[in-house]
């Protein structure tokens, strides 16, 4: 059983950054893909991005390329998401997710999540 925790999220000004980070525990079994979704209020939840288990392809929502960076630290069973440039649309609750397979876009997709940490973007 995997376990995923978000951090990292809090109030930021439009044009600001944050950097997301999220954290394996417990007994786990090392997935293939880990993705960020979120899901803004009224909304339903959207990918954002997702990495590779080796870390060496990623994908992108259409909203967020070129703004925001996935990566992970599988030395430390870690991902996170650097987001810069933040606009009030991005403002969302994060979701860190875990699949045992190769990359996809679906939240159907995803085997393992976290509880999701807020991000607000003011402006």
């Amino acid at each position: 059983q995997v376990q995923l925790e978000e951090s990292g999220g809090g109030l930021v000004q439009a044009g600001g950054s944050l950097r997301l980070s999220c954290a394996a525990s417990g007994r786990t079994f090392s997935p293939y893909t880990m993705g960020w979704f979120r899901q803004a209020p009224g909304k339903e939840r959207e990918f954002v991005a997702a990495v590779t288990k080796s870390g060496g392809s990623t994908q992108y929502a259409d909203s967020v390329k070129g703004r925001f960076t996935i990566s992970r630290d599988n030395a430390k069973n870690t991902v996170d998401l650097q987001m810069n440039s933040l606009k009030p649309e991005d403002t969302a609750v994060y979701y860190c997710a875990g699949r045992l397979y190769a990359i996809g876009v679906l939240s159907t997709q995803y085997h393992y999540w976290g509880q999701g940490t807020q991000v607000t973007v003011s402006s």
